[in-house]
């Protein structure tokens, strides 16, 4: 544990397994944008992009449309091991996902995924021919979010500073599948 930790009177460590995992990251995935990175070597620079998930499945899946002459589908069909960044908010639901990447064309499922605004991409609608899938497995993850949602959370370090006490109500922990 860190020295912030050690500060905090409260248990804010709760790593979640299997259907509860899944459950944490679609609750704190859907809806929002993250940073997809590809290209994830140890020591070398990785490329990443500004993304959002067009589905979260029950599964934990991640389900993004792209342009299949991007350069993330190319790094993806070299090695498929890819991070996503999530920033819920400014002081809570943060999720760091790595994963295993898979790009296809299927159609339906593009169908299935599309939305009107996704034109301002695919000029060409939901048949357009440059229009691909990439659908993220998870295969771990670590989240970082509050435990009665952001109102609680700030008056807890309200209250905690003025007392001088870390009182703060985030929780982290493990997500595995």
């Amino acid at each position: 544990m860190d020295s912030i930790n050690q500060q905090q009177p409260e248990d804010n460590f709760k790593n979640l397994e299997g259907n509860d995992a899944w459950k944490k990251l679609k609750e704190m995935a859907e809806g929002t944008s993250c940073f997809l990175c590809s290209n994830i070597k140890t020591g070398l620079p990785f490329s990443t992009r500004p993304m959002s998930p067009q589905k979260v499945d029950d599964n934990g899946d991640l389900w993004f449309l792209s342009a299949n002459d991007s350069h993330k589908n190319a790094e993806i069909l070299v090695d498929p091991m890819v991070q996503l960044l999530f920033q819920g908010s400014k002081y809570s639901d943060f999720l760091n996902v790595y994963g295993i990447a898979e790009v296809s064309a299927d159609k339906e499922k593009i169908k299935e995924l599309w939305e009107p605004l996704l034109k301002t991409w695919f000029t060409g609608g939901v048949d357009d021919p440059r229009i691909s899938i990439i659908k993220v497995s998870p295969t771990q993850g670590y989240y970082w979010d509050n435990k009665h949602g952001n109102a609680v959370a700030f008056v807890k370090q309200l209250v905690g500073a003025a007392i001088g006490q870390t009182l703060d109500d985030s929780i982290e922990g493990k997500l595995k599948p």
